[in-house]
């Protein structure tokens, strides 16, 4: 028996009796003589990569090495350099706000608006904030009136239809350096100074981000060359920008006497384009509290309400017995 399967290769033998005349095997019963005849197997029941010719081996070889390339130049040119690859991206700066229960330090936003209102809105504008919404964040009702006043706005028509200066009102948008987007452009050597309302939100990084570029204008570093009328920053796509240094230590002086150095600059009006982008942003935090409070006391009350009032009524049987 032993002889016999040692010639028959490659199939699999059922666990019935084994005799010289013949064997069992699974869906086969092959009779053998007494002078044992070996079985032709099928070419595809030892299949391997040495069992092949010499041209079937150089063939699959080839193919492989063809497939790896190709998978190789396709995941090249996936990740290929680009410019925007090399710029320096902004470290997490611990904002006194980032905190799930943090609010905004409201003396920063007051003076991130003085920042923004003598510093920034020369080429920058915010459309999207009336001087309303200062009112109980920053300022009094009445020092936004006064602000407000400072302003002439262009209104009317009147009743001779002509147009019309006035001073401005709670309810006037912050006035845009520009009349129109061609105009800045032209005042800024063809680059268009981004409206500010929702520069934080729209930048990956955040307040991180404004916050590394204002501080991050240094000199190009040895055989970096840049154009004349740009200014090398390494957290600017292509670290090359069209606006100069905007701060500086000292570029002006607080109302409430705080060292306006540059970090300082830089941190206020970063925590006032937070306010400005995110108004909401104390409010969605005290609702989100009282949320977590309410859901802590609502929840026992809950748990005894499915164990021993709804689980009754849901384990019940309901059985109708004829008269």
């Amino acid at each position: 028996c032993k002889e016999a399967s040692s010639l028959v290769q490659g199939l699999v033998f059922s666990p019935g009796p084994c005799t010289n005349s013949e064997i069992h095997c699974s869906g086969l019963l092959v009779r053998l003589s007494q002078t044992f005849i070996p079985v032709p197997l099928s070419p595809q029941a030892n299949m391997s990569f040495s069992s092949l010719s010499r041209s079937k081996q150089v063939a699959a070889a080839t193919v492989a090495v063809v497939s790896a390339g190709g998978a190789g130049l396709a995941l090249m040119l996936q990740q290929s350099v680009r410019a925007s690859d090399l710029e320096l991206h902004p470290p997490q700066y611990p904002w006194s706000h980032a905190g799930p229960l943090s609010s905004l330090d409201h003396a920063s936003v007051r003076r991130g608006y003085q920042v923004y209102k003598q510093v920034c809105s020369a080429c920058h504008s915010m459309e999207y904030l009336a001087f309303r919404n200062l009112v109980g964040v920053s300022h009094t009702e009445a020092e936004v009136k006064a602000l407000a006043e400072e302003i002439e706005v262009v209104d009317g028509p009147d009743e001779s239809g002509e147009m019309f200066t006035r001073p401005g009102k709670l309810s006037d948008y912050f006035p845009k350096p520009y009349s129109n987007p061609e105009a800045a452009r032209a005042a800024n050597n063809g680059a268009l100074p981004p409206d500010l309302s929702y520069i934080v939100n729209a930048r990956h990084g955040g307040e991180d981000y404004v916050f590394s570029l204002l501080t991050g204008y240094c000199e190009p570093p040895a055989g970096v060359e840049v154009r004349e009328g740009l200014y090398y920053n390494p957290y600017f796509p292509g670290q090359a920008i069209g606006m100069a240094p905007p701060i500086y230590n000292e570029i002006l002086e607080y109302d409430d006497g705080t060292p306006a150095t540059m970090s300082q600059v830089a941190k206020d009006v970063c925590t006032f384009l937070r306010w400005a982008a995110e108004p909401e942003h104390d409010q969605r935090k005290r609702m989100g509290l009282k949320l977590l409070l309410g859901t802590a006391l609502i929840t026992p009350l809950l748990y005894y309400m499915k164990r021993h009032r709804w689980s009754v009524l849901k384990s019940r049987k309901i059985a109708y017995r004829p008269k």
